[in-house]
């Protein structure tokens, strides 16, 4: 079983428009609400993926019970952690070119309920093959939230995927995450640098196994003990790319739990993540490029970057 903790889930609504303009009425030609959060949309992949996986996320108000009704209904197994606050929503606006989003801050958690969420965890946590952490903290969170489960993964012998930023993912990496997983943007920001090597390096050195960029339609960059990885989709797509990075963190999480090399977990996770841009919905992939762009993607090592002068 693969354990997913979504601090900070939300219902997500998506607003699909031909165009988006500034300080302008749209018509809005499609609208979806559905239980949302990235852990969420990890556990979406691996359902669909044949994955038994558990998501726990702390829930509270009329928002959260609709998104543990929403959860029930696509049959996904969740532990819903109640908690006072109201649980949040995002919004997403599509239009043919990219997405904008739109995303709440969530409720503040008091110190009790946090308590329940690790409680949830590490009572599951021995029959866990993964322990996947996305998404922001809520208000009230500690900073080391993250740390303290990746270490008391570490101590049942789980490995872990964080999809975290800012001070969250810089709290957790001395806690020695498995696999971290920033984006471009998020990369620079924690190693104070733009060259994704010399970042992807620097993160490993203060503590994670591997680091796994994701370079949007340039596919993924991989630091790890083993080497450098480079692996592209073999098509460029447009669509949704909301849920393109949790797709990549659910075949992460997948490859780590059957033991995959990185030559094999690369290419899956490119090609889920192209194919996740595909579906109109964040947690929703198109199978049929999934299967096409797996068949076709290829991991190549690349070259560790010089040390500075």
């Amino acid at each position: 079983m693969l354990l997913i903790v979504t601090p900070n889930p939300a219902l997500d609504l998506t607003y699909t428009v031909p165009r988006l303009r500034a300080h302008t009425a749209h018509r809005v030609a499609s609208a979806a609400a559905r239980a949302g959060g990235k852990g969420v949309n990890v556990a979406r992949v691996l359902a669909a993926l044949g994955r038994p996986a558990l998501a726990v996320l702390p829930l509270g108000g009329p928002t959260g019970a609709a998104v543990a009704a929403d959860l029930t209904t696509a049959g996904l197994p969740h532990l819903a952690v109640p908690v006072a606050g109201e649980t949040r929503r995002t919004v997403a606006v599509v239009d043919p070119a990219d997405a904008t989003l739109f995303n709440e801050p969530g409720p503040e958690l008091t110190a009790a309920e946090w308590r329940s969420v690790l409680d949830a965890v590490e009572a599951r946590l021995p029959a866990a093959g993964a322990l996947v952490l996305s998404g922001s903290l809520p208000p009230g969170c500690p900073a080391d939230a993250y740390a303290d489960l990746v270490a008391r993964a570490a101590a049942h012998g789980v490995p872990t995927v964080l999809d975290a930023d800012g001070p969250a993912l810089s709290a957790a990496l001395a806690a020695g995450p498995t696999v971290v997983k920033p984006n471009a943007a998020e990369l620079r920001a924690a190693a104070g640098t733009g060259d994704v090597r010399a970042a992807a390096a620097a993160l490993r050195e203060r503590g994670a196994g591997a680091v796994v960029a994701s370079l949007g339609p340039d596919g993924l960059y991989a630091a790890t003990a083993e080497g450098g990885w480079r692996c592209e989709p073999p098509a460029r797509v447009t669509g949704n790319p909301t849920g393109a990075g949790d797709a990549a963190v659910a075949a992460l999480a997948a490859g780590l739990q059957a033991g995959a090399a990185w030559p094999a977990m690369l290419p899956d996770a490119v090609a889920l993540s192209a194919a996740a841009v595909l579906a109109p919905l964040a947690g929703d992939f198109d199978r049929a490029a999934y299967l096409r762009f797996r068949s076709a993607a290829r991991a190549r090592p690349i070259p560790a970057p010089r040390p500075a002068d």
